[in-house]
């Protein structure tokens, strides 16, 4: 999304970290600068205004489970990695050593036929 009005910092840059913005985990200076965006930028406040009420949803009707401390490790490790640019995103958060891998025959199914 882009209002097609030039920034100082673009939309697309603001959209990409809008979380990171929300959970208060970035920059100070960043934030400035997200903030001098948000007051120029009318489409970029209001997505900004709709993830905060969602987020404010979410913790209100699921704000006290218990995370287990496995998951959140697992979790963690997974952004420590993306950041570091040594995982994909979209590549799936469960370690593959904790769950058994499909063996050839499994991925064969009814008809005895490979899938791949």
């Amino acid at each position: 999304m882009s209002c097609g009005e030039p920034h100082e910092t673009d939309c697309s840059e603001v959209l990409d970290h809008l979380y990171e913005y929300l959970d208060r985990e970035m920059p100070d200076g960043d934030r400035s600068k997200f903030e001098q965006h948000f007051e120029e930028c009318s489409p970029c406040l209001e997505k900004y205004g709709l993830e905060q009420a969602v987020k404010k949803l979410v913790k209100r009707c699921c704000g006290h489970d218990d995370v287990p401390t496995d998951l959140r490790s697992k979790v963690m490790g997974r952004i420590e990695l993306i950041r570091a640019g040594q995982a994909v995103p979209e590549q799936p958060v469960v370690d593959p050593a904790a769950s058994p891998a499909a063996s050839p025959v499994q991925a064969q199914g009814d008809t005895g036929k490979s899938l791949s």
